[in-house]
């Protein structure tokens, strides 16, 4: 939703996940998966804070929600209560782009600076496929650079 203090997620979206019980069923994680992908232009480091929701869905016939599952569920609820707000890009000033690549996620943001303040425009995060986590870290950093312009194509 664009306001004026900027771009902020659907409240209903939000309400959702805050509303929701911790899952039970490989249906409900999906559930709580698709909410957050959703939302992911909103959640810095959605891929990584994810990672155990997320790994469930890998493996269906071992369905277990285990604590690192519940302490993730709950930092999205604590998220959602007060979700960043993103500005729109001001086509007259610089956009900075920070890369950020680990062994399992990769992310980026894009953010602008305006009287030494950077402000986010748009977060970026996604789980490396099992043979992109075998690149080396140049590779994996140049995945992230292509991965990030592909998503922000808009933006350039």
């Amino acid at each position: 939703m664009i306001t004026s203090r900027g771009i902020e997620a659907n409240p209903e979206k939000c309400k959702a996940i805050i509303q929701m019980q911790s899952p039970q069923t490989v249906k409900e994680v999906q559930c709580l998966a698709g909410r957050l992908v959703s939302l992911s232009r909103f959640i810095p480091r959605l891929a990584e804070k994810a990672r155990p929701i997320f790994t469930l869905l890998r493996k269906p016939k071992n369905f277990e929600w285990t604590g690192p599952c519940e302490e993730a569920f709950k930092s999205f609820k604590i998220l959602f209560t007060t979700p960043p707000i993103l500005q729109r890009p001001n086509h007259h000033s610089e956009l900075l782009l920070y890369l950020a690549v680990a062994e399992g996620p990769i992310s980026a943001v894009i953010v602008q600076e305006h009287q030494k303040v950077q402000t986010p425009i748009y977060f970026i995060s996604r789980v490396l496929q099992d043979t992109e986590k075998r690149y080396q870290m140049i590779e994996k950093l140049g995945l992230a650079l292509v991965t990030t312009t592909r998503c922000l194509r808009p933006y350039f």
